[in-house]
């Protein structure tokens, strides 16, 4: 579990500083797909880097499983750094690495296992994404999902408490990305792992929202789940989700009908 307590974040800039966050508070619990949503700017990236120890907050706490982000040092920060994957927007593999290569780097770089000990962990993480039989193939040989899979794979590699994804369907198509989205879903659940993915995909949080967290100008708007989502009386979470027809007519038939829980995903 990761607990953010009153964190505030503020930038310098020419005439003063501009404060991003305000006093944030919230939980992403294990063994569940907690997702950030929140329109361009309202800082829920700035949120992630925090929690992932890129920035450090000008106040408050960042707790993993109460170890306080925040205040480690460099070899503390090392060891936590090593229960974390991630998952870039881009996928991030390496051009010049096959999938075997890419997902068995993190494991040559930080683990202490044999050689064939990595080779085993590897193909699990690959056979686990539905990748078997694509191990010696090049990201360019991949179609999108592919490459998304292998990333997938990738940052499981090391066997991770928590699991981080920026934007996870960036790029796919509605059907590879429900794959994606179950996917990593499945692998959250199967290996009770805290999973945060930063998002603006609302099928992705109507499909798979356990713990929803809406950042809307720097502050905290609204936290619940994907059923909860749909019957909400916060204009600013409702001009974000219902911004697609789709989901104002979901909302409509709701209403008339009586519905208590979603009829998407």
């Amino acid at each position: 579990m990761i607990e953010v307590k009153n964190v505030e974040k503020s930038f310098a800039e020419a005439g003063g500083a501009r404060q991003v966050l305000f006093g944030i508070n919230a939980t992403f619990y294990d063994g569940k797909t907690n997702l950030i949503i929140g329109q361009s700017g309202s800082g829920k990236t700035v949120l992630v880097k925090n929690i992932v120890g890129l920035f450090k907050p000008d106040t408050g706490q960042i707790l993993y499983d109460g170890r306080d982000i925040t205040v480690m040092d460099r070899r503390q920060l090392k060891a936590l750094r090593n229960e974390i994957g991630m998952l870039f927007q881009g996928s991030a593999l390496f051009d010049s690495e096959t999938v075997l290569g890419n997902v068995i780097f993190p494991l040559k770089m930080f683990s202490r296992m044999s050689h064939e000990e990595q080779l085993e962990r590897a193909q699990f993480c690959i056979d686990r994404v539905n990748l078997t039989g694509s191990e010696s193939k090049y990201p360019s040989e991949l179609s999108g999902g592919m490459q998304k899979r292998a990333a997938i794979a990738r940052a499981i590699a090391l066997n991770p408490k928590y699991l981080f994804c920026d934007e996870p369907n960036s790029g796919l198509d509605p059907k590879t990305s429900i794959v994606i989205d179950e996917l990593l879903s499945d692998i959250t659940h199967e290996f009770g792992i805290t999973t945060i993915i930063n998002t603006h995909d609302m099928n992705s949080v109507m499909g798979i929202g356990e713990n929803i967290v809406f950042i809307n100008k720097g502050h905290v708007g609204w936290t619940g789940t994907k059923d909860e989502i749909y019957d909400v009386d916060n204009d600013d979470l409702n001009n974000f989700v219902y911004a697609t027809d789709l989901f104002r007519d979901v909302r409509k038939y709701r209403r008339e009908h009586g519905y208590h829980k979603s009829v998407v995903g």
